[in-house]
């Protein structure tokens, strides 16, 4: 056998990170109160877990403790129109921004729009599809009569995942973002951060402080791949301010908030943007804990996790969760991994 064969051999397969997940499972929609899900608490020193409630989450916490958020804004990025010169319904999900007017976008139905086609979404809102992408993807040009992004609170849409298989509501536009929301720029929620209420940040010990990583594709993307190696995600803008490392430098153990704020601080904080991929192997050098929502099989989220906590600790607390009937996905439970 050579060494291209034995490398090969040992390649990691996507296959391996899935579990078995019912349907009724994945929360359609958030808890009447922010801070009321349940959350599993995995040990990885002792590999056990157990069951608490998010409540709990302040008596896990040190005074030397560094608690760090990502204080990214979800904006109503789902836009829904009709073809210029047609009847057909077009949506346009856009993902990320390349200049003023231009965008990476989703857009449905992805065959039928072709280059030079216009859409009409409201009377002071206008898109025109100006090429194509990897994957899909459409580049399109936004005309706004105005400030473009406040045409998008107005007219755009919160762009809550697939599983959710319901239209957007007005609740939504503040259930579907954390309550230390800052910076303008994300088209998915860093859910992890959703359980917070004010009066839960206050019990918490030890100092707190903000990164900001825009969610996009690079993070709820599927993996077009079979072997994990072989997949890249997509760049994101993040920011991990001086202030925000100098912090994590004081601390004993630094607690991040969410997958994006691990992925925030475990690159390279002098690039603009980043495509870390972490997956059983990698090497943490700041997280010493982690607040995580339950994600989807095969995902990069959940190979993240299984990097932090050892693969078989991860899935056998996936399965506890499932048998437990933990809610799932972004309006789900929480998971803390110490």
């Amino acid at each position: 056998m050579g060494r291209l064969d034995k490398l090969k051999e040992i390649r990691v397969q996507v296959s391996d990170f899935d579990y078995q997940l019912p349907e009724h499972l994945i929360a359609q929609q958030p808890l009447p109160d922010r801070d009321a899900s349940r959350m599993l608490v995995l040990d990885r020193a002792s590999a056990t877990f157990e069951d608490r409630l998010f409540r709990d989450f302040p008596s896990f916490t040190r005074p030397t403790d560094c608690l760090v958020f990502n204080d990214t804004r979800v904006f109503p990025s789902r836009l829904y129109g009709r073809r210029e010169n047609g009847t057909g319904r077009v949506e346009i999900f856009l993902t990320k921004q390349i200049t003023a007017n231009t965008w990476h976008a989703l857009v449905r139905p992805g065959k039928k729009m072709r280059t030079g086609e216009r859409v009409m979404i409201a009377d002071d809102l206008r898109a025109e599809i100006l090429g194509r992408g990897d994957h899909g993807e459409r580049v399109v040009r936004l005309d706004a009569q105005g400030d473009l992004f406040e045409v998008l609170e107005k007219v755009g849409h919160m762009p809550l995942p697939p599983y959710i298989r319901r239209p957007d509501t007005e609740a939504d536009r503040t259930r579907y973002q954390t309550v230390f929301a800052q910076n303008r720029g994300s088209v998915a929620a860093p859910t992890a951060g959703l359980h917070f209420t004010p009066e839960i940040l206050a019990r918490c010990q030890g100092e707190q402080t903000r990164v900001t990583l825009h969610v996009g594709l690079g993070t709820f993307q599927p993996l077009h791949s079979e072997t994990v190696e072989e997949n890249v995600l997509h760049e994101e803008s993040f920011i991990v301010p001086p202030a925000a490392v100098e912090a994590m430098d004081r601390a004993h153990r630094v607690i991040a908030i969410g997958t994006t704020s691990v992925r925030a601080i475990e690159s390279d904080p002098s690039r603009p943007t980043t495509r870390l991929f972490l997956y059983p192997g990698a090497k943490f050098h700041r997280t010493g804990a982690m607040l995580t929502n339950f994600h989807l099989p095969k995902s990069s989220l959940l190979m993240l996790v299984c990097a932090f906590a050892g693969t078989d600790l991860t899935l056998a607390a996936y399965r506890h969760a499932v048998k437990e009937n933990y809610r799932f996905f972004s309006y789900g439970d929480c998971m803390l991994i110490l």
